[in-house]
Parts: structure tokens; sequence; C-alpha cells
């Protein structure tokens, strides 16, 4: 009986399947397939995975998920396999025990196109590179001696937007309330942009000379899309193929584009400079030390264009956004608070006195003010999942595997919620819960990681810590705070807005009355 042509076809394409399938059998037989025992988590869908179950704070939806699956959690986000910690021991075993097998980052759009090319020195991948840029961080970018050299700096834009506020408290009854925020941006911008560019890049007006890249207004636009766009999961990243479909990834092309122009002129306008002044020139600020640094032929792995960016870019926008969250909440807490206003202000006028502002010197003086930054911190992690970090190798946690090229993120925010932590009043704003406590930020006790822990850690903390101390402490003894009339304090919103940072959904407003006599407020 003749066989068709189709069926003939058939039968030979079906004798090819079984063949190979019988050769890949006898493949995994001879060399199986590892089974990883991987921590419990929801069933993912096909293709998106779990993204379905993440909401618009991803932080609070993995919180969520938690308290089902537990501390240890996998999700699978697209078509990366995650894992999440949620507690204090959970985090240890990430940023601790296995810190080397985890400390790498994934390959991200926003490394991509606003870490210049993964070259600063939050996106960069784990190898030589990023060991040196973390060595010259905390040697010299920002070491102690650098940060030291700055203080004038950071007390007269202190100083600056105190006078700011006094003169918008001069203003018609009607019209004294302040959005505190613009008045903090401002403040860390200035005293980032001269610290690290060597002037005020970005003031009312456009800015000084030829490299001003927009008004403040422009550039804060900029420094929120940075963190949103930073923080976000972008569909791209996570299901490569539809990455052309993203609208964020193209957000993200268009603001790297924006912060490389600024930067080029920033560096064109630097090595204008340092040409005219010919071989002796001392350099002045932080992007001189860089590209003093990028010529060092002494160095293992070379410093190139996009590096010097990235550092700059990190400076930059690290050091303005961070400190200026962390400040805004905390006064947020302080106004729904009002005996620990007090109590804050009371101590400011028992150490320094109202016949002066504060200086860095007296932060070590000023238990409770410490206390309140803490606590501030615990509530409002400035990034509530940690920077996404990327194993590196197979590890085992516990009973559970973690395989190699795992997404893995620690969710502070609800560690630092905890109640087997914090106890019964986790969620309540309660200062005192740290004075004469040795829990401290810097990365050692795992309750309390808003600057995260291990190599990995952010290398801006002892920058960040100065401004939020200082900004914070001059703010509450400088002013008698109080909100608006008609808010009350318990009606405050405390929503926030979730980005690599994490905002107010609300910018916070309030009133603010002089404590101090007048001449402390003018300019130096």
């Amino acid at each position: 009986m003749e066989v068709p042509p189709a069926a003939s076809s058939v039968a030979v394409v079906l004798a090819t399947v079984l063949f190979l399938v019988t050769i890949l059998r006898r493949c995994n037989h001879h060399h199986p397939k590892r089974k990883y025992n991987l921590p419990p988590g929801p069933r993912p869908w096909p293709v998106i995975g779990n993204l379905n179950l993440i909401g618009t704070l991803p932080h609070r939806s993995v919180h969520e998920l938690s308290k089902r699956y537990g501390p240890l959690m996998s999700l699978r986000l697209g078509s990366f396999r995650v894992v999440v910690a949620s507690s204090v021991d959970a985090a240890r075993l990430i940023l601790k025990t296995h810190d080397l097998a985890f400390i790498d980052r994934p390959r991200m759009a926003s490394g991509r196109y606003t870490g210049c090319n993964y070259s600063d020195v939050l996106w960069a991948p784990y190898g030589s590179y990023w060991r040196q840029a973390r060595k010259l961080w905390k040697t010299e970018i920002l070491s102690p001696r650098q940060l030291r050299s700055h203080e004038h700096v950071r007390n007269e834009e202190v100083r600056a937007m105190l006078r700011d506020i006094y003169e918008h408290g001069r203003r018609p009854a009607g019209e004294r309330t302040v959005a505190l925020l613009d008045h903090l941006l401002m403040a860390n911008l200035n005293a980032i942009s001269r610290m690290v560019l060597g002037k005020k890049y970005v003031v009312d007006g456009g800015g000084e000379g030829p490299a001003a890249a927009a008004t403040p207004e422009e550039f804060k636009w900029m420094i929120d899309e940075f963190f949103f766009l930073s923080g976000a999961l972008n569909v791209g990243d996570m299901i490569p193929w539809l990455r052309w479909l993203d609208p964020q990834i193209k957000r993200i092309k268009r603001l790297g584009k924006r912060f490389d122009r600024f930067l080029e002129r920033v560096l064109e306008e630097h090595e204008e400079r340092r040409r005219r002044e010919g071989e002796g020139f001392a350099g002045v600020d932080m992007v001189d030390l860089l590209l003093e640094l990028a010529d060092d032929p002494s160095l293992e792995v070379p410093i190139e264009r996009d590096g010097v960016k990235g550092f700059t870019l990190d400076l930059i926008v690290g050091g303005t956004d961070t400190s200026s969250v962390t400040i805004e909440w905390a006064m947020s807490e302080l106004l729904r608070n009002p005996d620990a206003l007090t109590k804050a202000a009371e101590e400011l006028d028992r150490v320094i006195g109202r016949d002066r502002l504060v200086t860095e010197q007296d932060i070590p003086n000023l238990p409770y003010m410490e206390a309140v930054v803490k606590e501030a911190m615990r509530l409002h992690p400035v990034t509530p999942l940690l920077a996404p970090r990327m194993s590196r190798e197979d590890a085992s946690m516990g009973d559970y595997d973690v395989p190699s090229g795992t997404l893995v993120f620690v969710n502070v925010w609800a560690i630092g919620r905890d109640p087997v932590v914090w106890g019964d009043a986790a969620d309540e704003f309660r200062p005192e819960r740290f004075v004469g406590s040795s829990l401290d930020v810097k990365g050692q006790d795992f309750e309390l990681l808003p600057f995260g822990s291990g190599r990995r850690m952010c290398p801006g903390i002892g920058l960040g810590l100065k401004m939020v101390q200082l900004v914070l402490a001059n703010l509450v003894h400088g002013f008698a705070w109080r909100l608006p009339d008609g808010t009350v304090e318990e009606e405050l919103s405390m929503e926030e807005k979730f980005g690599l940072s994490m905002p107010r959904m609300v910018p916070l407003e309030a009133v603010a009355e002089p404590r101090l006599p007048g001449h402390l407020y003018a300019g130096p």
C-alpha cells in the first residue's frame, strides 16, 4: 500500500523528535539537572510570573505575601527567579553570611542608560572595576578628610535654607505655609553641587555659566524621574522580548540622554579649567578629583569617561534626593507627634542655647535628635527594597536553595515594622526606643538597615547622615513648626510614592515661626 507523501513527512518528523528525546534523556541520565529546594512562594503564571501580585507599592505587596509564605520567599517576575528576605535573620544571611554570593547587580535598563553603561558604583557588576571604585569612594571621594574640607559649604547652605524659610514666614498670614521639600531639595542640591561640581549649577534663573543644565523645577523633575525609574519594575527588564513595547524603557533612555548632556558640559568646563591653569593646578571639587584619578596610570582598571560621569551622577542624585526625602518624613512624624517635637526642641535649647545654630560637632551631644533620625529611617527607609542584587553562584540558606542568577531583594521596610523585633507598637513613631540603645544605622545591626549592609552598602552613608542630622536639627532649633490651620495631626496623610527612594505621595506643608534672634538667619 502506498503511503501518502504528507504522512511520510510526518513520520520522518516524529522519528526525528523521538530520536532527539532519547538522546536528551540519556544525556540527562548521565548529567542529571540539579533539583533546587526553593523557598516557598505563590504559583507563577505563564510568561508574567507573579507580576500580577505586585501593586504600585511593591514593598507593601511583597510584605503581604511574606505573611503567607514566610520571611524567605520565592517569586517569579517575568523571566527572573526572585527571592525576597523580610526578616532580620534572612537579611543577615544575604547581606553578611552569603554577601559574596549575592554581591552582583542585574543588568537592567536603569544601569545601562542612567548608570552610564553600568559604570557608576550603584549598578557596576561585581569585579575588579567595582572593587576599585568602592575603595576609591572610601579613601578618596568621600573620605573623612574630603567631608571635613567641605563642612563650611554644608553650613552655609543650611543657613541659606533657614534664611529662605524665615523670609517666607514674614509674608502675609495666608501665605506663610512652607512647602518643605522644595527648600530641602534646594539646600541639598546646592551643597552637593558646590562639593562635587565646584559651584551651584542649578539655581533660580537658570544657573551659573554655560554648564547650567536646568531650572530648579526641571532638575527636580530629572531627579524624581531618576528615582522612580530606577526603582520601578520595568516590564522590559522582567520580560526582555517585550522591551520594545515598554514605555518606561523609553523614558529611561530619554532621561539618560538629558543627564549625559549635563555631565558632558560639566566635564568640558572642568577640563578647560585644568588646561588653562596648567600642570600645577590643584583641584577644588570632587569632579577635579575624579578627573585626576582617571589620569592615574597606577590604577588597576582605568576609569573611563563613563566612569567619571557615573560617579558624578551618583554623588549629585544620591546626595540630593535621599537626604531630602528622609528629612521630610522625619518632620512629618514630628508634626504628627507634638510631644516628640517638644522633646527635641527642649534638648536643642538645653545643649545649643538660642544664641547660635547647630553645627556638625554638636550632633553627638544630641541623643534625642539622633533617636528621631533613627526612628524616621526605621519607619520610612529611603530605599524600602534595597537595590536589587543578583546571585553569582548557588547558595544554601537553611533548608532552601537559591540558584545562581536569582534576583534578590531585602525588604528593609518590612523589617523596620516587624513586631517580633519592635513589639506591638512597631508602626508607631517612638524615638525613645533608640535613646540609650546601641542599635545603629551603619550596617552592623540588621534590625535597622536604611543604608544596606555588606560590601554593597551605600558608600555615601557618611555624607548622607551629616546632611540629614544637620538640616533636621537646625529646622527644629530654628523654628516652631505647626500644621496649617484646619489640618489635624491624626489626619496628616502619610501615603508613600514608590521609586528607588520612597517620598511622600503629598508633599508636606507646614507653618514655621522663628525661635531664634533674627540675625542668626542672615547670611554668613
